[in-house]
C-alpha cells in the first residue's frame, strides 16, 4: 500500500443520529472509491464497519470502526462511529483524533438528538463539518426543511454546495453549485455518474443558491470581502479556495446531498471531502506540557522524533490486544521501539497494521497524521502517548464520560466467579466508561456504564467473548444505621461449664457524633475495674457488633462509646468474654438509643433544552430531591439537585423517556441523611427479607 504524507491524508470522524445511514455510507464510500467489491453488506453479513456480533445482532453500531479509502490520490481515514446517546463517548474519542466531522443527517427528519450532541462536541474541539444530507430518495424527504432545521439549530452558516435532483423516490443525483453542473446516478445503484447541464427548471434556483454561498464564503475573509463589493461576486479559484478556508476555520459548513443506500450522490461527496476539509497539517494536534499541564508546541514534520496517541483499544479474546492510534509527529516504522510517556515505560512495537474495519492490512510504516494499529502491547491502554523517553510532552487525553447508572452483576455458574473480573477488566480497556467494583458494605458486584443498553451489551459481550454469564439485578442500597439519643447499657457474659467457665461485664455510655464521624471508643475505667489487656476485646465486640447493625442489619454509624466501668473474674474473664460483654452492652444500648436509618443522597446535575425544565423540576421534586439551583447555558436549562440514592435507580430510563433523548445527567455521592420515618417499615422488611433475618422487630 502508498505510504501518505499529512497533506495527502483526510481523517474523518462519520457523526450523526442513530438512523441517518451513516454506516451505509461509509460503505458506499468505500464502495466508490474502488475500496470493496460490493455495496453494503459483505459475505457474511456484516458491512465493512459494523461487524462486532452485537452490532449485526442489534443492527446498530456501538463501537467506532476505522476504514481507509484511496481517491484522487488522497487517503481518507473514515471513522464510523455510533449514534445512540449511551455509546457517545465512542463518538467523542474519533472526533478527538478526526480532523473534521462528516455529520450525517436524515432528510426525513432533520437535526435530531444525536446530531446536536455530536455538532456541540466538533464544537469543542474546533473542528471542521461536512454536512451530508442522507436518504434524500425517502418518502417526505426534503432539503428545504431539512435546511430550515439544520440553521434553526446550527446558525446560517449551513450552506449548499450542491441542490438534488429530483424528490423522493425520484432523487436521481445533485447539481453542483461550484461547478455549475448536473450530475446524475443511473437507477441501477452502480454508482456511476454523468455530469451535464442544470436540468431544465432549476436554473434559476441554481443561480440563487449559488450567489447565497458565494456571500457566506465572501463574509468569512476580509479580502474576499472588498472582491465581492468591488466585482459584486468571486472568479471560480476564489471560490473554491475560500470556501476551504472557510470551511476549515468553521466560518461556513458544507451541505452536500445524498442517498447511500441507493448509491447516489456519493462520487461528490469523496469529491468534497478531499476538496474542502483539512489535512492533519492544518490542524496540529494538541499537546499539553508533561510538567504542568500547559499546551506545548512540538515539531508535528515527518522527519521529526515519532510520537503518537493511542485513542481506542479492542478487547480481542483470541488476537489480545489490538491498540489503535494516531501518528501525530514523526514517521512510526515496524519492528521499532518507543516509549509510553504516559506510563514511563518501553514498548516493542512489533507489526504495524491500517484497519479496514475488522481486517488488518499490515504496512512497514505510518506517517505524521496517519491512524494506524499495533497487536499485543504490553501496558499501553487508551489516552497513552508514545514518544521519546526524553519527550516534553504528551497528548491530550480525551475526557471520558462518567458512568451515570449502575447494576449488580451475578455469575449465573458458580465457576465464572473468578472470570468475570478478568472478562470486565478486558472489557474497561476497551470502553473506559464502564466501572465495576465490589461495594464493600452490600457485597455486591456493581458493573457502571451509561445508561441500561449500554449495560446490557456489556453484559452480551461478556457471554459472547469470554463465555461469562451474568444476572442482572438492580443494585442495594448502602443505607446506614446511627442513633438520636444519648443513653447507659450494661454488657454481661457469663458461662460456667465445668472447669474454667467465661466471665465479662462491661458498661458504656453511647452518644450522637455529628454526620460524616462514623464511629468512635474512648476508655474512661479506672481502679483496673477492667484489666488493660481486655478492654480492645470490648471495643472488638462493639465494633463487630455496630457493622452487623441493629433495625435492618445495616452498618451502625456516626456514635461515640464510651467504656466507663465493668467487672472481672481473675480466672473466668478472657478476651473472647469481654467481646461477647461488647456485643450485648451494644444490643443493649441500640435498644433506648432510639436508633434510625440514614441513606447516601446523591448530588445530581441535569441538562436539558430548556422547554423541559419545570417538568424535570417536578420530576425531581417528586423523587424527595430538592432543588439547588438552575443555570441557563445556551438553548439549555442545568439544574443541580440532591436525591436519595433510592429514588436514582431508574432515572436514566425516565429522562432519555421525557426529554426525548435530549436529556443528560451526572450525578456522585454527597452525604447521608435521615430515612423519613414513613419508609422505615418498608426498608426494614425488604433488607430482612434478602438476609433471611428472623429477628424480631425493633422498636422504630
Amino acid at each position: 500500500m502508498k505510504v501518505y504524507g499529512a497533506s495527502s491524508i483526510r481523517n474523518v470522524a462519520v457523526v450523526g443520529h442513530s438512523g441517518a445511514g451513516k454506516t451505509q455510507l461509509a460503505s458506499a464510500l468505500l464502495y466508490a472509491a474502488g475500496m470493496v467489491n460490493r455495496l453494503g453488506m459483505v459475505d457474511d453479513g456484516t458491512t465493512i464497519t459494523d461487524f462486532d456480533e452485537e452490532e449485526v445482532t442489534r443492527k446498530h453500531t456501538l463501537s467506532s470502526s476505522v476504514a481507509f479509502a484511496e481517491w484522487e490520490g488522497r487517503k481518507l481515514n473514515l471513522i464510523d462511529t455510533p449514534g445512540m446517546s449511551n455509546f457517545l463517548s465512542d463518538a467523542r474519542a474519533a472526533l478527538r483524533v478526526a480532523d473534521a466531522a462528516l455529520v450525517v443527517v436524515d432528510a426525513v427528519a432533520g437535526v435530531e438528538v444525536q446530531t446536536e450532541k455530536v455538532w456541540n462536541l466538533a464544537a469543542e474541539l474546533d473542528l471542521p463539518c461536512l454536512v451530508v444530507l442522507n436518504l434524500l430518495d425517502r418518502e417526505r424527504a426534503s432539503l428545504d426543511r431539512s435546511l430550515d432545521s439544520l440553521r434553526a439549530s446550527f446558525g446560517r452558516t449551513v450552506v449548499p454546495v450542491q441542490l438534488p435532483i429530483g424528490e423522493e423516490k425520484d432523487f436521481r443525483g445533485s447539481v453542483d453549485l461550484l461547478a455549475m453542473k448536473g450530475i446524475t446516478f443511473p437507477t441501477d445503484g452502480s454508482g456511476r455518474s454523468t455530469a451535464g447541464e442544470i436540468p431544465d427548471g432549476m436554473g434559476e434556483r441554481a443561480e440563487a443558491a449559488r450567489e447565497a454561498l458565494i456571500e457566506l464564503v465572501a463574509e468569512a475573509d476580509d479580502a474576499l470581502m472588498e472582491k465581492f463589493f468591488e466585482a459584486g461576486t468571486l472568479t471560480q479559484t476564489e471560490l473554491e479556495a475560500g470556501l476551504r478556508t472557510a470551511t476549515i476555520n468553521r466560518h461556513v459548513f458544507p451541505l452536500v446531498c445524498s442517498s447511500a443506500h441507493a448509491n447516489v450522490g456519493i462520487q461528490p461527496v469523496l469529491d468534497a471531502i478531499a476538496a474542502y476539509l483539512p489535512s492533519p497539517q492544518d490542524r496540529p494536534f494538541a499537546a499539553v506540557d508533561r510538567q504542568d499541564g500547559e499546551p506545548a508546541a512540538y515539531d508535528a514534520g515527518e522527519d521529526a522524533p515519532a510520537a503518537a496517541f493511542v485513542w481506542k483499544t479492542i478487547a480481542d479474546p483470541f488476537a489480545g490486544r489490538i491498540t489503535l492510534f494516531r501518528v501525530a509527529a514523526g514517521t512510526l516504522k515496524a519492528d521499532s521501539s518507543l516509549h509510553n510517556v504516559t506510563k514511563g515505560a518501553a514498548e516493542r512495537l512489533g507489526g504495524l497494521a491500517v484497519m479496514q474495519g475488522k481486517t488488518a492490512h499490515a504496512v512497514e510504516e505510518l506517517r505524521s497524521g496517519d491512524l494506524g494499529a499495533v497487536p499485543k502491547l504490553k501496558v499501553t491502554q487508551t489516552n497513552d502517548t508514545f514518544a521519546d523517553a526524553d519527550a516534553a510532552f504528551t497528548f491530550t487525553p480525551i475526557p471520558f464520560a462518567e458512568p451515570v447508572l449502575s447494576y449488580a452483576i451475578e455469575p449465573k455458574s458458580r465457576g465464572d466467579e473468578e472470570k468475570i473480573s478478568t472478562a470486565l477488566q478486558r472489557l474497561q480497556e476497551e470502553d473506559p466508561t464502564i466501572r465495576y467494583e465490589r461495594d464493600a458494605q452490600t457485597k455486591q458486584l456493581l458493573l457502571s456504564g451509561q445508561g441500561q443498553l449500554h449495560i446490557e451489551v456489556t453484559v452480551a459481550k461478556l457471554k459472547r467473548r469470554f463465555g461469562v454469564e451474568v444476572n442482572l439485578k438492580l443494585p442495594r442500597i448502602p443505607y446506614r444505621e446511627t442513633i438520636t439519643a444519648s443513653t447507659e447499657a450494661h454488657g454481661r457474659h457469663k458461662k460456667q461449664t465445668g472447669g474454667h467457665g467465661q466471665f465479662g461485664d462491661c458498661k458504656i455510655r453511647v452518644e450522637p457524633l455529628p454526620r460524616g464521624k462514623d464511629f468512635d471508643f474512648a476508655n474512661e475505667v479506672f481502679g483496673g475495674a477492667i484489666p488493660r489487656q481486655f478492654i480492645p476485646a470490648v471495643e472488638k465486640g462493639i465494633h463487630e457488633a455496630r457493622e452487623k447493625g441493629f433495625l435492618a442489619g445495616y452498618p451502625m454509624v456516626d456514635f461515640r462509646v464510651t467504656l466507663y466501668d465493668g467487672q472481672f473474674h481473675s480466672v473466668d474473664s478472657n478476651e473472647m468474654s469481654f467481646k461477647m460483654a461488647g456485643r450485648l452492652a451494644f444490643k443493649d444500648a441500640m435498644s433506648r438509643a432510639k436508633p434510625t436509618l440514614l441513606e447516601p443522597i446523591m448530588s445530581v446535575e441535569v441538562s436539558a433544552p430548556s422547554d423541559f425544565a419545570g417538568d424535570l423540576m417536578g420530576d425531581l421534586n417528586g423523587r424527595r430531591g430538592r432543588i439547588g439551583g438552575m443555570e441557563t447555558r445556551g438553548s439549555a436549562t442545568l439544574i443541580k439537585a440532591q436525591v436519595p440514592m433510592a429514588e436514582m435507580l431508574t432515572y436514566e430510563q425516565q429522562l432519555t423517556s421525557s426529554t426525548g433523548g435530549r436529556g443528560s445527567y451526572h450525578m456522585e455521592f454527597s452525604h447521608y441523611e435521615e430515612v423519613p420515618t414513613h419508609l422505615h417499615g418498608k426498608i426494614i422488611a425488604e433488607a430482612r427479607a434478602e438476609r433471611g433475618d428472623e429477628a424480631q422487630d425493633s422498636d422504630e
